[in-house]
């Protein structure tokens, strides 16, 4: 079976968007496998779905081909690019959505500069349809990605969300992404050493004590933290909604207070 080609975009399912991406892989390549790994990032929300994509890409096996469209540059002298790393290969506007895999060691991009491997007449507000997902179909039928277009030097990246040491220990964390059910994702990833010195969490001034190891032992309407499916300390409430319980966003910061191990 040939390796999927995987699509991650903010199209939603309600237009023919989405729909249309599969149609035109089809069209060129009608033994593709085309797996739909989600239409429902925010809309133009850049950084939710490079979040996405980096908790996803690597369970993917070698050989995928990901096209990630969420690009309100649509039609603007932003690039389209696609990207070789860990084996596989991802097809996208260079907006920095592709930061987590920019990131692999090794990884190799070009701009997507040859129309030979787009559809004739690209639209200025459509190049999922027109550009991203007919390369990716001839990426799926072997041509190379030296084919696509030249080397880019310097695509652009995000700015990186990372945590800060607190001098008593603790830590500043910050609110990196909120998922569907309003769990509040940091940008921490404790060891399990770090993970056993956790005292507890505030945000917005509100204090947050109960750590836990899954969903199921958090008392009803209780903020509580855990170590998600990521591997990020993240706050939750069970049946009910962490984002709008503690008003909190994307970007906020997170205190994380730990254990005083020299007392």
């Amino acid at each position: 079976m040939p390796a999927p080609i995987v699509l991650l975009t903010d199209f939603g399912l309600s237009d023919g968007y989405a729909g249309v991406l599969h149609g035109v892989i089809l069209g060129l390549n009608p033994g593709a496998q085309v797996v739909d790994l989600s239409h429902d990032v925010p809309p133009q929300d850049i950084r939710a779905a490079a979040y996405v994509l980096s908790t996803a890409y690597r369970y993917f096996p070698a050989g995928s081909i990901f096209v990630v469209v969420v690009d309100p540059g649509v039609g603007s002298a932003r690039q389209p690019i696609a990207v070789e790393a860990e084996g596989r290969l991802f097809v996208a506007p260079d907006n920095g959505v592709l930061t987590p895999v920019l990131a692999e060691e090794g990884a190799r991009v070009v701009r997507l500069s040859e129309p030979r491997y787009w559809l004739p007449n690209p639209s200025r507000t459509f190049h999922g349809r027109d550009i991203f997902a007919p390369v990716a179909a001839h990426l799926s039928m072997g041509v190379p990605l030296s084919a696509l277009g030249e080397p880019l030097a310097e695509p652009v990246l995000l700015p990186a969300s990372r945590p800060e040491r607190r001098p008593d220990g603790g830590w500043l964390a910050h609110i990196q992404h909120i998922d569907r059910f309003g769990n509040l994702i940091t940008d921490l990833r404790p060891t399990p050493e770090a993970l056993g010195q956790i005292e507890g969490a505030e945000v917005h001034g509100r204090p947050v004590s109960l750590l836990v190891e899954t969903y199921a032992d958090i008392p009803p309407d209780t903020p509580a933290l855990l170590i998600g499916s990521g591997g990020y300390l993240e706050i939750a409430v069970r049946d009910g909604d962490a984002h709008l319980e503690l008003g909190a966003e994307v970007g906020d910061d997170v205190m994380v207070y730990v254990t005083d191990v020299t007392a």
